[in-house]
């Protein structure tokens, strides 16, 4: 039985805080340090938070252009192949969800610290889960073309 879903609910639990302008921020990311304000009624929800290094965080990516299914160069690269959004790292979706893996500076009450969120100031924050051993992965196939790829010196 196939089911299909024309809405699903979504709650902000806070907002992303930083003084970067939207233009610099995926220059900046790798560096970039910013805040996430968890509304007070998820403050209990960070409970032991702190014990993780690292977070992913999911965000709404609501200032970028609507969607279009067009294949596209990866990174504005005339040398790389056309390829789909799903094989992309780009804000263009079908549904603008931004995922961040970032480092968990520190944790101020309902506020958290963190470097590597590529999320505009006051976007929604969706959901956060703690970054652990099981999504570490070392041996990635990643396309040549791809902005994650190793880079040889």
């Amino acid at each position: 039985m196939q089911q299909t879903l024309t809405s699903i609910p979504l709650t902000a639990i806070g907002f992303a805080k930083t003084d970067m302008p939207d233009e610099e921020i995926a220059r900046c990311r790798r560096t970039l340090v910013s805040e996430i304000i968890i509304e007070p009624q998820y403050e209990s929800a960070l409970t032991g938070i702190e014990a993780y290094s690292h977070l992913i965080v999911l965000f709404w990516m609501g200032r970028t252009p609507p969607f279009e299914n067009v294949l596209l160069h990866p990174s504005a690269e005339a040398s790389a192949p056309r390829v789909g959004a799903f094989a992309m790292r780009r804000r263009n979706r079908p549904n603008p969800i931004g995922l961040a893996v970032v480092d968990l500076i520190q944790r101020v009450n309902n506020r958290l610290i963190v470097r590597r969120l590529d999320a505009y100031d006051q976007s929604p924050i969706i959901d956060i889960k703690p970054y652990d051993h099981y999504d570490t992965f070392t041996q990635l196939r990643v396309p040549a073309w791809s902005n994650s790829a190793p880079r040889t010196p």
